[in-house]
């Protein structure tokens, strides 16, 4: 299979959908989650058999024909706060849709009270469209990072904006990206916001942050209110409108906890296992782990098993932030160096005491 070169045969837009119907045949095309209610006649008028439409809306003779071509045809499922079959990552933007009537009404948190029902329910076709939703997060979230440097920051949701400790992570996020790295985080509050500011804030003047963080301290967490601390990070994101990309990775599994707005792209899952182990598999540049809890603990050391194994190849990076935190709060430190010991990886890991030391200790694993 090695150098074996295969054809791109999904279509997630429109102008892609139209690039290959002029050419008359959609033969063997899977199209995600495109309205083609206005592409009947194309339809029509095409060879689509061996073809799969997922989620796309078409008109009832359109749909006769295609079946009658020999294509699959799942259909767009009503009444769902979420697209199962969507095709691109989400955007702050979506999520927050309608934030002004509060987060209530915005679809990240629909969605969280359809998990919510849909578990207590139990229903095997709830679960099906949580599976088919992750499995085509997964492909785009491919997609998007084909080609890039991925490197992952790690940190809890604790961490309050206004406090040393999120300027430095907003720092940290700054440097990465404008090393070039893509940043990765597990995209919630705290450290993983902070992170997805630095990196969005990498393109404007530095004085840009220090302005940034004074206008999201008003609105230090996301409790009491998820509608003031979501409006503070839209009022940033207005003020500098031309951020820089960066990619979260959070989940419903944890509907407490908003996705933050600062990056680009949020592949947001329903599994937390699923979610967990594809933002550490994807960091192949490395992974910065700040201060945090138990969830930051596990990470630690999920990342650590396929380095000590070798199961994904090459150890990557890791680098643990605040030598007090992972040696005496969460003496997580002591137990990697002696899991890395006279192994590869053991070359691979580093402790540091600030954030600031992060870009060249990474540069220098090469």
């Amino acid at each position: 299979m090695g150098g074996m070169v295969f054809p791109d045969i999904e279509i997630e837009t429109l102008a892609e959908f139209d690039q290959v119907v002029a050419r008359g045949d959609l033969s063997g095309y899977r199209v995600q989650s495109v309205n083609l209610l206005d592409r009947t006649l194309a339809l029509l008028s095409c060879d689509t058999s061996a073809a799969v439409f997922l989620g796309c809306p078409m008109a009832a003779d359109a749909s006769a024909k295609v079946r009658a071509d020999g294509a699959l045809v799942f259909p767009p499922v009503p009444d769902l706060p979420f697209n199962p079959y969507r095709g691109l990552l989400y955007t702050p933007q979506e999520l927050f849709d309608a934030l002004p009537s509060g987060y209530e009404a915005t679809p990240d948190a629909q969605t969280y009270a359809w998990l919510q029902e849909a578990k207590a329910d139990g229903d095997v076709f709830s679960s099906m469209l949580r599976s088919i939703h992750d499995d085509a997060i997964s492909d785009a979230l491919d997609e998007h990072l084909t080609g890039a440097r991925v490197v992952g920051v790690m940190g809890g949701h604790a961490m309050a904006r206004g406090t040393a400790e999120y300027a430095g992570a907003a720092r940290l996020g700054r440097s990465l990206a404008r090393a070039g790295l893509t940043v990765a985080t597990g995209g919630g509050p705290g450290a993983m916001e902070a992170a997805n500011l630095g990196a969005y804030l990498s393109p404007a003047p530095d004085e840009a942050v220090e302005e940034a963080l004074e206008l999201l301290a008003k609105a230090p967490s996301f409790v009491p209110s998820v509608s003031d601390w979501a409006r503070a990070a839209f009022a940033v994101r207005e003020r500098f409108p031309a951020g820089g990309d960066s990619v979260g990775i959070p989940t419903w599994f944890y509907g407490h906890e908003p996705p933050n707005a600062f990056a680009g792209h949020i592949a947001k899952y329903f599994a937390n296992a699923t979610r967990e182990d594809g933002l550490l598999a994807r960091s192949t540049a490395g992974v910065v782990f700040l201060p945090g809890a138990a969830g930051t603990v596990q990470e630690i050391f999920d990342n650590a098993t396929p380095n000590y194994y070798g199961s994904r190849g090459e150890a990557t990076p890791m680098i643990l932030v605040d030598r007090a935190h992972w040696t005496e709060r969460l003496p997580a430190w002591p137990l990697l160096r002696a899991l890395a010991a006279g192994r590869p990886m053991e070359s691979r890991i580093a402790l540091v005491d600030s954030v600031d030391e992060v870009p060249e200790t990474l540069a220098a694993f090469g």
